[in-house]
Order: C-alpha cells, then sequence, then structure tokens
C-alpha cells in the first residue's frame, strides 16, 4: 500500500544541512498495525509527513498504491490525503468554534457531500466512539479523551483506508490513552491500516509491527509476539521492549 524506496530528506537550519532521513527504505501493506518509535531528531515526524503526502522527499520514490507521488501536485496530493488517509493528531486540531458533530463534518463539507449526508455520517461515527451524547458540545466543552474520540470520528469521515495517528496519547492520562488505542485496535480489526508514531512504549504495544528510526535509519523493524497484548487489553511494554531487545 504505501513504499518508501532509498528516500532522503534535508533541512536547511542556517548554513548547515539537518539530514532527517538518509537513505530509508520501508513498506506498510494493507491491514498492518505499525508503530514508528525513535528518540527526538531521529526522523519520525518527517517519516510520518512522507507517509502521509503530508511533504515529498528529496531524494527517492514514495509510492502509494503502486503510484509514485513523488511529483504529483499540492491539488492532487490534497485528493489523495482526502479519501485515503485519516489523521489522528496528539493536539487534536479541533476547529473550537465548531461543535463536534460539525467537526467531524468538516472533511465531508470540502467534498462536497450533501449537508443531510454529512450530519447523518457525523452522527453515526461519534456514536461509534461513544459521543453520542456530546454531538453538540465544543471542544472547550470536552474532555482530552473525548475530544481525542472527535479526532478519531473526523478521522474517519471520509472512510480512508490508512489512520495515521502521531503521538495520539501525548496528551491524555492513562486511561483515556488505553480507550483511544482501544479503538485504534478495533479498527484495525475492521480492516483499516493504522501507522502510529509514537514514543510511548504503552501504545506501541497495539501494534503488530514496530520500526524504531535512529539518526534518519531505520535501526530496527521487528513484528510484536501474539502474547504483547493482554487478556484485558492492557499493554505488556516488557513484551515490547524483550522483543526489541532480541533484534540486531
Amino acid at each position: 500500500m504505501i513504499r518508501l524506496e532509498n528516500v532522503h530528506k534535508t533541512y536547511p537550519m542556517g548554513e548547515t544541512q539537518v539530514h532527517a532521513l538518509r537513505g530509508l527504505s520501508m513498506e506498510v501493506t494493507p491491514g498492518e498495525f505499525v508503530a514508528i518509535m525513535g528518540p527526538s531528531g531521529s526522523g519520525k515526524s518527517t517519516l510520518m509527513h512522507l507517509l502521509g503526502c503530508l511533504d515529498l522527499p528529496g531524494d527517492g520514490i514514495v509510492r502509494l498504491d503502486e503510484r509514485d507521488v513523488t511529483h504529483l501536485d499540492e491539488d492532487t496530493l490534497a485528493q489523495i490525503r482526502g479519501k485515503k488517509i485519516g489523521f489522528v493528531f496528539q493536539t487534536f486540531n479541533l476547529i473550537p468554534t465548531l461543535t463536534a458533530q460539525e467537526n467531524v463534518e468538516l472533511p465531508l463539507y470540502f467534498q462536497g457531500v450533501h449537508r443531510t449526508q454529512r450530519s447523518a455520517r457525523a452522527e453515526e461515527l461519534l456514536k461509534k466512539v461513544g459521543l453520542e451524547g456530546r454531538i453538540h458540545h465544543k471542544p472547550s466543552q470536552l474532555s482530552g479523551g473525548e475530544r481525542q474520540r472527535v479526532a478519531i470520528a473526523r478521522a474517519l469521515a471520509s472512510d480512508p483506508e490508512i489512520i495515521l495517528a502521531d503521538e495520539p496519547t501525548g496528551n491524555l492520562d492513562s486511561e483515556s490513552g488505553e480507550t483511544i488505542m482501544q479503538f485504534l485496535k478495533q479498527l484495525n480489526e475492521e480492516g483499516k491500516t493504522i501507522i502510529l508514531v509514537t514514543h510511548n512504549p504503552e501504545a506501541a504495544v497495539y501494534a503488530h509491527r514496530t520500526v524504531r528510526l535512529k539518526d534518519g535509519r531505520i535501526w530496527e523493524d521487528f513484528e510484536a509476539k501474539q502474547s504483547t497484548l493482554n487478556t484485558n487489553g492492557s499493554a505488556s511494554v516488557r513484551a515490547l521492549q524483550q522483543e526489541g531487545d532480541h533484534v540486531a
């Protein structure tokens, strides 16, 4: 579904060049749940932007469904993002003056979907994330966990194949964070491809596969064991850490 081939990305910083990605190659196949981890400055954010068609590489190729998107114009990339990729961010990125329902409707508004259809779709998705009683509340009237659930509903509005979640639990307490990860796990079980960018091992253990970055390169790429999650769904951080310890 997504393939990066020998991708480089460099940013100018004063008189120097910062090499964010250095010849990185990887593939994400349909239905995967992939966690991308690494220390600050390892290239996580840059990789996320490339995977989400939010940015283009300086060198190398990015393919989405076998299509080379490297040289597409911004309008075409925006159309691809709108149809194929849903985004969930650490800071929620909700419009504060809009209600939960209106925030979820927003992507459909820009796609020209009729108001009646937009409204019905938003209500359906807010019910799916357990917020049917909060559809007319604005973000300031919602808790952090509820705001993130609205953001997930918005990401699903166009029924995308891929959900790209950038530190989705970063601003949440542990209980709310686990609720969000359970939602992402459920979406993956329903067939969505989930790409999770995180520094949190408790979130990463929900993934089937973990890609660790270091200095703009892939340091480790390994699949999680079946025992990664306990029967009650709570995360076993130790399982992830032990798995990584055995990968050279």
